[in-house]
């Protein structure tokens, strides 16, 4: 069976909102995103962008930083005043700055043009699979692979064994088991974490990280189930 956005429908008949100036980049969107049976909303600005994302209610949004009349992280910032569809940024700017500037006002995921439309339908798949349908609550157990996370009872197990974190190692996995498949920058994780007086200790971070991966990745050279976002944050791989 297929997977359900919270419309109902199954993700093929997701309703993708693209606000992005250049024609040429929407024509190819439209044509790839159409063929796997995505109904695609366009825009060619801002101000149009935030017009149909409240008047046809999308699944998705697509997002471009560079718009004639409002930046892209403005528009993020004023959908997040009022919706929480999930956003992702498609960007020539591809600095770790913007990126970070980008995710932390409030955009789900980021891709860097030129960029391959399967990995932006991968990730407009993860986007759909974390909505959740009215009235349904996140599932108090996470599973992908070996990995098990049960945030209702605080226990943790890999391939059937239980696993002994401390308790910022188990909120650092809680809060990446709860935004599966986004990235989560340093500074929103320090911040849950640890408080608002830390954002900027992203050594701290890496050494938890560290060690929660040698907890639970079988390689944590290669780790399968966190993911590194470099200089930006991390991604808990999808259920």
């Amino acid at each position: 069976m297929a997977a359900m956005n919270h419309t109902g429908l199954p993700e093929s008949g997701a309703r993708i909102l693209l606000i992005d100036d250049e024609r040429a980049i929407r024509r190819l969107l439209r044509a790839a995103l159409s063929a796997h049976g995505y109904e695609v909303l366009e825009a060619a600005s801002g101000e149009e962008g935030l017009q149909l994302a409240a008047t046809q209610h999308p699944d998705v949004i697509i997002l471009d930083l560079g718009l004639p009349d409002l930046d892209g992280v403005q528009v993020t910032r004023r959908l997040r005043e009022w919706t929480q569809t999930p956003i992702i940024i498609l960007s020539v700017r591809g600095s770790e700055e913007d990126k970070i500037t980008a995710l932390d006002a409030g955009a789900d995921d980021y891709l860097t043009k030129p960029f391959g439309t399967g990995e932006l339908t991968a990730r407009i798949r993860a986007a759909l699979r974390r909505i959740q349908p009215s009235g349904e609550g996140q599932q108090p157990v996470f599973q992908v692979d070996g990995l098990r996370v049960d945030v209702l009872h605080r226990i943790v197990s890999v391939d059937g064994q239980p696993v002994d974190l401390t308790p910022n190692e188990y909120e650092l996995l809680k809060l990446l088991v709860q935004h599966a498949g986004k990235v989560v920058t340093h500074r929103q994780l320090l911040r849950a974490v640890w408080g608002s007086g830390y954002e900027e200790e992203t050594h701290l971070l890496r050494v938890n990280i560290s060690n929660l991966r040698h907890k639970i990745e079988s390689d944590p050279a290669q780790p399968r189930y966190i993911l590194t976002e470099s200089g930006v944050g991390y991604r808990l791989k999808p259920g």
